[in-house]
């Protein structure tokens, strides 16, 4: 698709605005669909593949991982073959993944499991590519939080009832029963059991590689116009002109960083609640809310971002407070203790302070992105393709909990989030003003005088 269809986002009406949002938004409640049904993947595969801590956190890796590899790679296909055959190819790919579920199933194989979800997350990276730049620059600077928020309530949204239908599929009211009997069978009987266990995701998963199959055909010929990420403003223009690659951008560098660590410490809060629950021998059947409870608080935040932000709240400072609640939550983690009940649940205080971490990182996404391709112009799409690269901190902070939580307990593995959160806290108050590779009396030439929506000095 050739330049000269797309369109600048400034030139669109708000008609045009608002349809492309909704479909966007749709796109966001479909990312969140696929990607939190890994909460109660894990355990499930735990139990019918019989796997070690790190082992079952394998799921993360592999589905993430595809981020690391497909980002870049994604922008390319975007700009060969425009906006919307890329998010077809995007939905095609992830139902192919889902696919493989079938054979991975009949034949109870972990490994060839890994394999659709890293498809599956093959698909999502050519998505998010396209998506997050997108939403990102449709519509002005200081309101792209509220933008992101509002997507992230439609990722989160989906989210909170994506393990609870899933679980209401494959779980039964008598598999607690059935969990607590495989510890004494052998044998063929055992194989029966965790065969009939494991073929349970077959009927939901063809039905997933259907649907996505279908959004792809509906998005490709939809009104979504293909816009101009290429295009720069004078100024921008002006700034740029000495950059020859995205390594010229410390900002973009640093915040890409920071959205690796980001993303690593929300997938772990969410991915392990369950697990940590189990722990403190609660039941599977009453663990598995726990991950929704942590992506409603996730929720609230955003409400409270689309809210504030930028009328009360500059979202610099937003990320700001919650980087510093992220920091203080995992404290609480490790130190409180003593049981409370709460919700119907009678369960140690600390699995509280895991539910908080959803609000602790509800508004640090939507406060990065805006900061890290601030100013980039026509480095946009390659910029936004390293940002989608860091995703790939949702494959690496899982399993390394995982291995800390076999090697020493589940409570002081979360140790790992500790230094994410002081980096992130770097982030929000210095790092995204860095502007040039030089010593730190240098480093704030350009915009030394504001924030890139706030007033305060610097």
């Amino acid at each position: 698709m050739k330049n000269a269809n797309r369109v600048d986002p400034g030139q669109l009406s708000r008609r045009d605005t608002f349809i492309s949002i909704l479909i966007i938004g749709m796109l966001f409640f479909i990312f969140g669909f696929v990607t939190w049904v890994n909460a109660i993947l894990i355990p499930y595969f735990k139990i019918a593949c019989e796997l070690t801590n790190f082992q079952s956190y394998l799921v993360a890796f592999a589905f993430y991982i595809s981020y690391f590899i497909m980002s870049v790679p994604s922008s390319y296909l975007l700009k060969a073959v425009g906006f919307k055959k890329g998010i077809m190819i995007g939905f095609w790919t992830m139902a192919l993944g889902a696919a493989i579920f079938i054979p991975a199933a009949l034949t109870r194989t972990y490994e060839v499991f890994l394999l659709g979800l890293f498809t599956i997350g093959l698909g999502l990276a050519v998505l998010q590519t396209a998506a997050n730049p997108y939403i990102t620059i449709l519509g002005p600077k200081e309101s792209a939080a509220q933008r992101i928020s509002i997507m992230g309530i439609c990722n989160k949204g989906a989210g909170i009832i994506a393990p609870l239908i899933f679980a209401a599929v494959i779980l039964k009211p008598t598999d607690s029963m059935l969990f607590a009997q495989l510890q004494h069978m052998t044998g063929a009987v055992k194989e029966a059991a965790l065969d009939e266990l494991i073929r349970r995701v077959i009927t939901p998963y063809s039905i997933v590689a259907v649907v996505l199959f279908s959004l792809g055909l509906l998005v490709r010929y939809s009104p979504l116009p293909d816009i101009d990420t290429e295009k720069e403003e004078g100024a921008v223009a002006a700034a740029n002109a000495g950059k020859k690659n995205i390594f010229g951008f410390p900002h973009l560098i640093l915040g890409a960083i920071a959205i690796f660590l980001h993303v690593g410490t929300q997938v772990v809060a969410i991915d392990t609640i369950i697990g940590y629950a189990t722990s403190m021998h609660m039941p599977l059947m009453e663990a598995k809310t726990f991950p929704s409870y942590t992506l409603f608080v996730t929720i609230c935040g955003y409400l409270l971002g689309i809210v504030t932000i930028p009328k009360l709240l500059s979202q610099v400072n937003a990320l700001r407070i919650c980087t510093l609640l992220g920091a203080l939550f995992t404290i609480g983690i490790i130190y409180m203790k003593g049981e409370v009940r709460l919700l119907g649940h009678t369960a140690d205080v600390s699995i509280w302070f895991v539910v908080l971490l959803g609000f602790a990182n509800s508004l640090v996404w939507a406060g990065i992105w805006p900061l890290a391709l601030d100013g980039l112009g026509r480095f946009t799409k390659l910029g936004g393709s390293l940002m989608i690269m860091g995703l790939s901190g949702n494959a690496m902070l899982p399993p390394l909990y995982g291995y800390f939580a076999d090697h020493y307990d589940v409570r002081h593995a979360y140790w790992v989030l500790f230094p994410c959160y002081l980096y992130l806290i770097f982030y929000a108050f210095y790092g995204h003003k860095i502007r040039h590779w030089a010593p730190v009396a240098r480093s704030l030439k350009v915009h030394p005088e504001k924030e890139l929506h706030g007033t305060e000095k610097v």
